[in-house]
């Protein structure tokens, strides 16, 4: 019999009288929301078509295969950008925060600036792919779990505090990156940029066998937990009343959003506010509390847009721009947009 405390039980039999105690009333959601479903499930459907046929000549043996590595690269993607940011924002309490205000983009732009400061550009390009995502997923994960762990075992335990030392901590990274790149050579300072922004079109295959791995287990642990994010949600009393062992979920959770975003900035780069263009889609369309309905609802939006806007780049702007740097433009409008009416609120 699991323990009420431990992240596997984390209270169930309490969970599930706070929620609903019928099967039937379980599955609500995904009823009540089903056509929403449906159309976004068909309009996935209809963007990966439309992203692996348009335009394409030559042989389809090599195109399809070619086109299939950056489909199965944004699909993951988009789905632990998505799944991680809702998860973040309800931890935090806070619905205009992602994962990046703890220093992920940062850590892995200052890694980026100091291989090539260090080692060169010619050293850093003919890296063994999976070596250097290797180590740069490792470094991610070690440094959420090494902050996370230390700030939570030694009782600082407010998320508010954890959030400044994250943003304090970024900036450090982004001070020393930008000290190094006055430094060196200008035609490095051009690789280091272009690895700043996330970029679809140069997913090494191999990678993506393990990124698949990472992300199909974090999204199992998360599926299990679905029903403690609707309680954790209510408060942090709240949730404790109701037999959750706060603390330690808490810390799980969080290890699993460090999962996701250092598996997907390892894989592309980073992305830092397409998560939050999604989940506040998700949220406004499903318009439910349930995490079941809105994880889902995100992370199939973020599937349609991450492939109808590489479609759209690719045949209509012909590569003028990254769709990272797309992303980080509408996501910028859409950030203050939540802040000014949060405000006004």
């Amino acid at each position: 019999m699991a323990d009420a405390s431990s992240p596997a039980g984390l209270g169930h039999r309490t969970v599930w009288r706070a929620e609903s105690g019928s099967d039937a009333a379980r599955s609500r959601p995904f009823a009540e929301h089903r056509p929403t479903f449906l159309v976004l499930v068909a309009l996935v459907l209809v963007s990966a078509a439309f992203f692996m046929t348009v335009g394409a000549r030559g042989s389809w043996s090599f195109v399809l295969p070619f086109r299939a590595t950056k489909l199965l690269a944004m699909v993951l993607v988009g789905h632990a950008i998505a799944v991680s940011t809702v998860l973040f924002q309800t931890i935090s309490a806070n619905r205009i925060l992602t994962p990046s205000i703890m220093g992920f983009d940062a850590l892995y732009g200052l890694i980026q600036t100091v291989l090539v400061f260090s080692a060169g550009a010619a050293f850093t390009v003919a890296i063994d792919p999976l070596l250097l995502f290797s180590a740069e997923t490792i470094t991610l994960m070690g440094f959420a779990c090494l902050l996370y762990g230390t700030l939570l075992a030694t009782g600082m335990r407010g998320m508010h505090r954890l959030l400044l030392i994250g943003v304090v901590l970024g900036v450090l990274f982004r001070s020393v990156s930008g000290l190094m790149l006055r430094l060196i050579d200008p035609n490095d300072f051009i690789v280091v940029q272009d690895r700043m922004f996330a970029s679809f079109n140069g997913v090494d295959p191999t990678l993506l066998g393990i990124s698949t791995i990472l992300i199909l287990a974090a999204t199992l642990s998360v599926a299990r937990l679905v029903r403690v994010l609707d309680v954790l949600a209510l408060g942090r009393d709240i949730a404790i009343s109701l037999g959750i062992d706060h603390r330690r979920t808490v810390l799980v959770v969080l290890a699993l959003v460090a999962c996701f975003v250092a598996v997907s900035t390892a894989l592309v780069g980073p992305v830092a506010f397409f998560g939050l263009i999604v989940a506040s889609l998700a949220r406004t369309l499903v318009g439910s509390r349930r995490h079941a309905t809105t994880l889902a609802a995100a992370s199939l939006l973020a599937m349609i847009a991450l492939l109808a806007g590489q479609t759209i780049l690719e045949h209509v702007f012909h590569f003028d721009t990254a769709l990272g740097i797309v992303v980080e433009f509408v996501g910028g409008i859409v950030f203050l947009a939540l802040l000014l009416k949060k405000g006004a609120a």
